[in-house]
């Protein structure tokens, strides 16, 4: 008896075990206090190595932003160095990445060319006076002026695991990077090429023209504008592409500020009319979850400040009262770009940044560090 009790007892102890969930590890990857550290993306190499993507520049509107990596090789319990992807003589941010057929790796970076009289007309509120002038001289040296021909959205090739890089040429602007299709081809989602529109562009391989497929206006009402859009394919075939909705005039801390979501299908040859989702926040990521679900992860603007995920069955219905928070003690609102992998099934790792800490008598604080959230799935 004491024996069967025993074989009892344990067989209930290692069922509890199975289905308990260990609280989210929060851990800063990089965090330089010099330096504003921001927008990850995330892809798994073809070696299966993590490749993560970030921007290293001084401020969120400074000149000098470089495309940064690190690489870990068993499943973000260590990493690699940071070292620079892509860094011009202008103001290179975003760096999205696409997993293309056959292990490349793509790399979508926007490299800005900054004018003088744009940081002219910044207020002392934006930064501090001596900073702007500084800046101001920088984007009138000789260098940076002789680059202005390559402001715009670039494409760029790593067929080494994202060890080395090739500049393919133009290619669409993509935050957080696109998708390969189940039939093979590439389909990106871009969002500053025409007004407040996002739109979707489609490539037989990364070395072949991007065929403009759809744009996606901003709902009628004036206040809202389409942004920093993501693409996913489910096992259905269905394509979501999810995007943020921003406040006109500029307010990200408002409570109205909703994911909308459009879909398709029939692999892209017709979508459907945008419609809102109850996640509140932006930007939006996607993934598609070992089981066939859609997860999305997305960052939290209004207090309480952090990042949400949500997940849906059908990539169409979402569920407000399932709402995961990650994290909610962000100390305000400049933080978020969260991006998921997983990396078995069940367990998730998040990327995002925010600010370690804060100073709120320091309006022009404005280091960050990126941070991984590694996390389970609820039953």
């Amino acid at each position: 008896m004491v024996k069967a009790f025993s074989l009892s007892l344990f067989a209930s102890v290692v069922a509890l075990a199975a289905t308990t969930k260990a609280e989210p590890e929060h851990r800063i990857l990089y965090h330089d206090p010099a330096v504003y550290s921001a927008w990850p993306a995330i892809a798994r190499a073809d070696n299966g190595d993590l490749v993560l993507s970030f921007i290293r520049t001084e401020q969120h509107m400074s000149p000098n932003g470089a495309v940064t990596l690190m690489r870990s090789s068993d499943n973000g319990r260590t990493w690699s160095e940071p070292v620079n992807a892509v860094d011009t003589p202008l103001d290179d941010r975003e760096g999205g990445l696409t997993v293309a057929p056959g292990g490349e790796l793509l790399l979508h970076v926007r490299s800005v060319f900054w004018k003088p009289e744009t940081y002219d007309a910044l207020g002392p509120e934006a930064y501090p006076r001596p900073m702007l002038e500084r800046w101001m001289d920088e984007v009138a040296q000789p260098e940076y002026l002789a680059a202005a021909d390559q402001d715009g959205s670039h494409l760029y090739s790593s067929d080494d695991y994202g060890k080395s890089w090739t500049h393919v040429g133009w290619g669409p602007d993509s935050i957080h990077g696109g998708v390969t299709l189940q039939d093979g081809s590439l389909l990106v989602t871009a969002y500053r090429e025409v007004g407040d529109s996002i739109r979707i562009y489609r490539a037989n391989n990364s070395r072949s023209e991007w065929k403009h497929v759809l744009t996606v206006d901003s709902p009628s009402a004036p206040n809202l504008r389409f942004g920093e859009p993501h693409v996913a394919q489910m096992p259905s075939g269905r394509i979501v592409i999810m995007t943020r909705a921003t406040a006109r005039p500029y307010d990200d801390r408002q409570k109205n500020l909703f994911l909308w979501q459009i879909y398709s299908d029939d692999n892209g040859a017709s979508w459907s009319d945008p419609i809102p989702t109850p996640m509140m926040g932006f930007p939006p990521h996607l993934l598609v979850l070992s089981d066939g679900r859609l997860l999305c992860s997305y960052g939290r603007r209004a207090a309480p400040f952090g990042q949400r995920v949500m997940i849906s069955k059908d990539g169409i219905t979402w569920n407000h009262a399932a709402e995961i928070t990650l994290r909610d003690d962000a100390p305000n609102h400049d933080l978020g770009y969260p991006v998921s992998i997983e990396t078995m099934p069940g367990e998730i790792l998040t990327f995002y940044y925010q600010k370690p800490d804060w100073n709120p008598a320091n309006k022009h604080d404005h280091t960050s560090a990126i941070y991984q959230t590694r996390w389970s799935l609820p039953e």
